[in-house]
């Protein structure tokens, strides 16, 4: 894999990964104000793709930096969502900072915020003010609900917008009980769909002039990232979903570890009968079909699972993928960078930390380049005198 190389903070400031002109957005200067997962991730995606970022955050820090285990007031939520970014601490509940972040505002191609309706207003970086001083501004506002209706101010977190969108119900365990997503879906869901809708702006923006207010709610998210199934209950109203093949799932193996198998056709079913000498499948009309065997998931599963239990995953992986048949072994996270495959397309690459050694951060799929060499994510603060103090006008004109 390919290491990243970092200068001293100093020579950092002074060339920032945004004057790199083979990355599209080289140049362009954002300025983050968001927090938490959602904002900050469309951020990084903006960044990975030559961008000059600029985070802000309140004096008790960016709450994500206290998401989960921290060290050194770092999270690995917050170290994935700002590496490569500049950082500022700006109170801009005192006048003096509220013309701070005025002033870093007016210096920026796009904002991004999250806060809910109405505090950016407040605070003097709201759409209207700032799109008339500057019409060419592209101004991002994520939110949980979107930005009017009744719901507008209540709060949102990735796992309450999971219950309320249904996502939970499709993520039903053995029980039959609904269960959250493990991963923080939703947040990131929204980032990258926030991201995408950023740089349609930047396009029109750069074709017309012309800004725009990017408006993206996790609602809308959550909802768009499922919508096959509020479509598949439109078309079967009250029906409950059944498998879309089978047999599908995760199987011990005699090893103790475990194997994810999915059906995806007919042809495929009956590789997978000859595989496993299951001669009563293949003589089964009824089951040459994916709807005859979606009704007897259950008894194709159990049998399935009973066979699987008999090898150790070396022979399960030589065997399934000889006949062709899809599966992949269950890893833990950590196994990941690890992978033959993954190392090959440098999906990681070696993140250098200060104080904290080491860490694997994972590139922007399909940017140039593969895994970006971004800085670490800022400290508190670290870059105020290069954005706040005396020589910042130097700062602005030499860089962006």
């Amino acid at each position: 894999m390919s290491s990243m190389q970092f200068s001293a903070p100093d020579q950092r400031q002074a060339s920032g990964f945004a004057h790199d002109d083979d990355l599209p957005l080289a140049g362009l200067r954002v300025l983050d104000l968001s927090q938490g997962i959602a904002g900050p991730y469309c951020g990084l995606v903006l960044r990975q793709q030559g961008a000059q970022v600029i985070k802000v955050e309140p004096p008790q820090g960016d709450w994500s930096r206290h998401m989960g285990r921290g060290r050194d007031g770092l999270s690995a939520i917050f170290l994935t969502c700002n590496a490569g970014k500049q950082g500022v601490c700006i109170d801009a509940g005192t006048p003096e900072g509220r013309a701070q972040l005025q002033r870093l505002a007016s210096h920026a191609d796009v904002i991004v915020q999250n806060y809910r309706p109405g505090v950016a207003d407040r605070m003097g970086v709201g759409w209207e003010t700032l799109s008339e001083r500057k019409p060419s501004l592209v101004y991002v506002s994520i939110s949980g609900w979107g930005g009017s209706g009744p719901m507008v101010h209540m709060p949102a977190l990735d796992t309450t917008m999971q219950a309320a969108t249904g996502m939970m119900h499709a993520n039903c365990g053995a029980d039959g009980k609904p269960r959250r997503v493990g991963l923080y879906v939703v947040d990131y869901a929204t980032g990258l769909y926030a991201a995408q809708a950023t740089l349609a702006a930047v396009l029109r923006q750069a074709r017309t002039g012309r800004g725009r207010h990017v408006e993206v709610a996790m609602l809308q998210a959550a909802a768009a990232l499922q919508n096959y199934l509020t479509i598949d209950a439109a078309m079967f109203p009250g029906q409950d979903g059944v498998a879309f093949n089978a047999p599908t799932g995760l199987f011990d193996t005699r090893d103790g570890r475990q194997i994810y198998v999915s059906m995806l056709n007919d042809a495929m079913f009956q590789r997978l009968a000859l595989a496993l000498g299951m001669a009563e499948w293949i003589t089964d009309t009824s089951l040459h079909a994916s709807s005859g065997r979606r009704h007897r998931a259950a008894e194709l599963n159990q049998a399935l699972g009973a066979c699987i239990a008999q090898g150790t995953l070396a022979h399960w992986t030589e065997l399934l993928a000889r006949h062709d048949i899809l599966f992949a072994p269950a890893r833990r996270p950590d196994e990941l960078p690890q992978d033959p495959q993954v190392r090959h397309l440098k999906v990681f690459a070696d993140h250098a930390v200060p104080g904290l050694g080491t860490v694997p951060l994972a590139g922007l799929p399909g940017a140039a380049g593969g895994a970006q060499m971004l800085e670490p994510a800022p400290r508190l603060g670290e870059h105020n005198a290069q954005w706040l103090g005396q020589d910042s006008a130097a700062a602005f004109a030499s860089s962006g």
